[in-house]
């Protein structure tokens, strides 16, 4: 469930209030009674990430005790309500690991085989997918590449298996892999023909079921809900995300995404179905067992991915979702040598639960201290006088570069925010790190034009739906390409006949879109000061986001950076 739809609006942003939930003093967060205290050291670690930015929950069970139940930040800004352990995430595309674990639950009571072929299942079922196993979909090498249809496009079973069977495979089933919601989608109705339950009635009676009978979460839109207070997430214009509440039919998101549940919850059930209370043991060791390799340590399971010891020095598991317009992320690890699960939801973007797990990961993992946050410069406070920075107010406005970009600077709360317009502006603003290739750039860049070219079935798509919100589309212009988290997007500016709109589009190596957003906002960069007045760096709390240093004097800033500096003139 990545992927955004037409008209919604952009990104995250983060809300300071922060809460712990484990103990208090001066100057440190208030305490969550409800919420066993977790270790000092932890404590202090995390409260220290939440200082820097994170806003959320985390969960970390260790042979069916918890260690930590620990809540930062806010869920809802207007209303001054803090998160808690109890507080529900939508947990996104996590969501397919409990598909698989229904799949694996049908394998146990004998329904179907996991190398079924999928027609046979379905026999309504057209189109070559229908060759494709129930194994195949599991492990996204179906050959599926494309979308069925849009998160909160109202689509009943018929119509979204009717559409998964128009969609054309990228390879022959089991030759290659690519990432599918629609093969996910496809699975759930397989839960829904052969459980004689219906995939959400399935779902939540007997996959989610807990030790103890109760349920672990539920459905963020449509019943039955996940019980309990919601986070509300926040995008990056300031804007609260979805809230829940579209009425259905659901299956554009269902069984790709779509669930949602505490972090104590999802770490419970996690623990359940690795000890083989959620499946059968055979089947619980099968969902763990690397199924399909995708290089650099990792493998596909059904509804996971299995990381090796090269990666953090311990073999787990994870699963992840997020993006879309909720504004939530979670992310969720099983770690089998030590029987423990780390479950983490974020409900604003400066740092994501993903971005927070691969920052004190490798240390949690080895039982080292967590790493602290990247210092972050120091906010204005109508007390405290201008940042070490300088005069901000002085620095805000319009700069233009020779070829035509531009930055927009703005100031707030001791910080600057560079949005840039022009691929030569986003170029120097958000290179691309060390490990993607310039030519890895431009074959992404081509693969979007021939997107929006409609030259695919997925690009006709598109371009229809595109034409449809915004009138005829007579042109389009690359405006660079960033690197954010997983994503490589290509931002275009649309020439439509409501005026140019600014549009992105992250896409696999087959040209499927992953996440796209239009209309979009520019690229950003939030800055701190940085050594001196005039001086910025990116206020990174991670340290994995551009290496860049922005500097004004005068009328002029520059830009240094890896591809090397500019230098753009104050307009105006």
């Amino acid at each position: 469930m990545r992927r955004l739809l037409v008209g919604l609006p952009a990104g995250l942003t983060v809300v300071s209030l922060l809460l712990t939930a484990c103990g208090a003093g001066p100057g440190r967060p208030a305490r969550t009674p409800e919420a066993p205290a977790c270790a000092p050291a932890l404590d202090r670690a995390l409260g220290a990430w939440a200082g820097a930015g994170f806003s959320g929950s985390v969960a970390i069970l260790r042979d069916g005790a918890f260690e930590c139940r620990a809540a930062y930040g806010t869920a809802d800004a207007v209303a001054h309500r803090p998160n808690t352990p109890g507080t529900v995430f939508s947990i996104g595309s996590v969501t397919k690991a409990v598909t698989a674990a229904a799949i694996l639950r049908l394998t146990d009571e004998g329904r179907l085989s996991l190398d079924d072929r999928v027609g046979a299942i379905l026999p309504r079922l057209r189109g070559p997918v229908a060759d494709a196993t129930v194994r195949q979909l599991l492990l996204h090498t179906s050959g599926l590449n494309g979308t069925h249809g849009g998160d909160y496009e109202p689509l009943s079973p018929d119509a979204a298996l009717a559409a998964i069977g128009r969609l054309k495979l990228a390879f022959p089933p089991g030759t290659g892999y690519v990432y599918s919601n629609a093969g996910y989608t496809l699975l759930a109705l397989v839960v829904e023909r052969l459980s004689g339950r219906g995939y959400r009635d399935y779902v939540s009676s007997a996959v989610l079921r807990l030790p103890g009978g109760r349920t672990a979460g539920g459905f963020w839109d449509g019943r039955p809900a996940a019980p309990g207070p919601r986070a509300v997430g926040y995008l990056d214009d300031g804007k609260p995300g979805h809230q829940g509440g579209f009425a259905g039919p659901y299956w554009g998101a269902e069984g790709n995404g779509g669930l949602a549940m505490t972090m104590p919850d999802l770490a419970e059930w996690t623990y359940a179905l690795f000890t083989g209370r959620v499946v059968a043991p055979a089947s619980a060791e099968l969902a763990a067992r690397p199924g399909w390799p995708l290089g650099n340590g990792r493998s596909e399971t059904p509804g996971w991915v299995a990381f090796d010891r090269s990666v953090y020095g311990e073999r787990f598991l994870s699963a992840a979702g997020g993006g879309g317009d909720v504004g939530h992320n979670a992310v969720v690890a099983w770690v089998p040598a030590q029987r423990r699960v780390v479950a983490i939801a974020s409900n604003t973007a400066k740092l994501p639960a993903e971005a927070l797990l691969r920052a004190v990961g490798p240390a949690l993992l080895a039982g080292r201290p967590l790493p602290a946050p990247s210092a972050a410069g120091p906010a204005t406070t109508p007390a405290a006088g201008p940042a070490r920075g300088g005069d901000l107010a002085a620095m805000v406005g319009t700069y233009r570069l020779e070829r035509g970009g531009g930055f927009q600077v703005s100031a707030e709360g001791g910080r600057l925010t560079v949005s840039a317009t022009g691929a030569d502006a986003v170029r120097a603003l958000a290179p691309p790190g060390p490990e993607v290739t310039e030519a890895a750039l431009r074959a992404h860049e081509q693969r979007v034009l021939v997107l929006l070219d409609g030259r695919t079935q997925e690009g006709r798509r598109e371009r229809a739906s595109l034409e449809k919100a915004f009138g005829a589309v007579s042109g389009l212009t690359l405006a660079g390409t960033v690197t954010k988290g997983a994503d490589t997007r290509t931002y275009v500016t649309l020439t439509t006949g409501r005026g140019p709109v600014l549009a992105w589009y992250a896409v696999n190596e087959q040209g499927g879109v992953m996440a796209a957003e239009v209309p979009a906002k520019p690229p950003a960069l939030t800055l701190v000061p940085s050594g001196g007045a005039g001086r910025f760096r990116p206020d990174d709390p991670t340290g994995t986001g551009p290496r860049v240093e922005v500097a004004f004097d005068g009328r002029r800033m520059t830009v240094t950076g890896a591809p090397g500096t500019v230098t753009a003139e104050r307009s105006g």
